[in-house]
């Protein structure tokens, strides 16, 4: 699906993991740093900016807004507001993956652990290279750079997960298949499977076990190790947020569709490009925004039709989504409910909900699931059937369309529910119901068939015993 310039590149976030596999850990007090913590979290993620000026030199900020840096004796401080000449970084990737850091100003390199580092050190030993975990939610578009699309070996919806282990990348894709370093969609992981991940210019690089990087080749783009073993713009890849894509069908079990023109209608019986859109929640409003494949929006026009004919994002454009269990109501701007009328053109025309103005809605880019709340990760606990929500690593879990409701499934094949006291267990033997709520950019809501919201306990688990959808209950998808 075109994205005209509204999917947006991701900053780059990360955990930076010493040899003796601590992560650099930024804290309040004082500003201090040390190479202490044993997982990522918040205290664990650094940004990476760039020198507008100069491409070469970055600079590492932590999650307190402050930026790290060294001064001419090696002494490490992360307390400065704004970078300096100090906060200067060079990136120096080895072959494993790894990264040294050096001081661009005093030319010595960052390293050590726990409460002793420096960047003091001449030459590049054990002590100075750190592995990158990413800490962007795992699932995203891999855009070529020189390309400027979406490569198909990665499926028809270009979505991507990025798999981390032991300092190196699996790319798997929507069907559980992995990427290997010739082109193949394997259903196993293995060193074929495994990049390294390498930085340039804010772009990424993988590398794979024969020292060759991936690349778009052929006029498909099939992405595949080249034959070059130098980094190159045809070797670069943005990873770019995605939007969840969508179909509706109406009342009259007819898909919407922009197959006649500009009309948005829920004419056709079967669901293809045409029948999909793109949906955006605005940032400010959490109003949504449909996109069709050609790229331009739903608008209101006269006498209430949604047409196809909007190219730039405007208030008639916006529509509010009303969560009506197992299906949907969409208000426009002007206040009135959409409708399909007989023809099944879509009108904005209604001043209550009935069956013409319910929709159900499909969501068709996440047959797999990565959950990220305000505490970290959803994740299996370790001695019960229970589920955490404050992991640092991630589970991944099968979504299953089913009338407007979706079931969860573990690996082992078994289903979530949630139990008499609230809690979100991960062994059913049946399917349960659950309800997705696109609230947030970026974030949705999960409503249990209790009515309740799903949100981590202070202790981190998982449970589902929200009352109403709040910073607990969000989770980025």
């Amino acid at each position: 699906m075109p994205t005209n310039g509204i999917n947006k590149a991701l900053k780059l976030q990360f955990g930076l993991i010493n040899y003796e596999n601590r992560y650099l850990t930024a804290e309040a007090f004082s500003f201090k740093v040390n190479a202490s913590g044993h997982s990522m979290k918040k205290k664990q993620i650094w940004t990476l900016e760039q020198d507008e000026q100069d491409g070469q030199a970055v600079f590492l900020r932590s999650h307190l807004l402050r930026y790290l840096g060294s001064d001419k004796d090696g002494k490490i401080s992360c307390g400065a507001e704004k970078p300096d000449v100090d906060c200067r970084f060079l990136i120096v990737p080895q072959s494993d993956g790894r990264w040294a850091l050096q001081s661009e100003t005093y030319k010595r390199y960052f390293g050590g652990s726990a409460d002793y580092l420096s960047c003091f050190a001449q030459v590049i030993g054990e002590q100075e290279l750190w592995a990158v975990h990413l800490a962007l939610h795992p699932q995203a578009s891999l855009l070529s750079v020189a390309r400027k699309r979406y490569q198909h070996p990665l499926g028809v919806d270009s979505l991507v997960t990025l798999v981390y282990v032991d300092g190196k990348y699996s790319l798997k894709t929507c069907d559980s298949r992995f990427l290997s370093n010739d082109g193949k969609l394997v259903k196993e992981s293995s060193n074929s499977t495994s990049f390294t991940l390498e930085l340039k210019s804010g772009k990424l690089a993988f590398k794979d076990c024969e020292g060759k990087y991936l690349s778009p080749v052929g006029p498909t783009g099939t992405l595949r190790s080249g034959r070059c073993s130098k980094l190159g713009k045809d070797e670069m890849f943005d990873l770019e947020e995605s939007h969840p894509q969508v179909v509706f069908q109406a009342a009259n079990k007819r898909y919407v569709s922009v197959k006649q023109g500009v009309s948005i209608s829920a004419n056709q019986d079967a669901e293809t490009d045409m029948e999909t859109f793109q949906m955006e929640i605005d940032k400010k409003t959490k109003k949504a925004m449909f996109r069709t494949n050609g790229g331009s929006y739903w608008t209101l026009v006269t006498h209430g039709e949604i047409q196809s004919t909007a190219t730039e994002v405007e208030v008639t454009t916006m529509f509010d989504i009303e969560w009506r269990g197992q299906r949907v109501a969409l208000k426009a701007s002007n206040g009135k409910y959409v409708c399909a009328k007989k023809n099944g053109q879509l009108s904005a025309v209604s001043d209550t909900v009935g069956d013409d103005e319910l929709f159900l809605m499909k969501l068709i880019n996440r047959p797999i699931l990565i959950l990220h709340g305000e505490n970290g990760f959803v994740c299996h606990h370790k001695n019960s059937n229970t589920l955490d929500a404050n992991r640092s690593v991630y589970d991944i879990f099968s979504l299953i369309f089913n009338d407007g409701a979706y079931h969860i499934k573990s690996a082992s094949g078994k289903y979530w529910y949630i139990s008499s006291d609230g809690l979100v267990c991960s062994d059913g033997e049946k399917s349960e119901d659950f309800f997705l709520e696109f609230v947030e950019h970026g974030r949705l809501a999960i409503k249990g068939s209790n009515g309740k919201y799903l949100r981590g306990d202070q202790g981190g688990t998982l449970m589902g015993v929200g009352t109403c959808v709040d910073a607990t209950s969000l989770w980025e998808y």
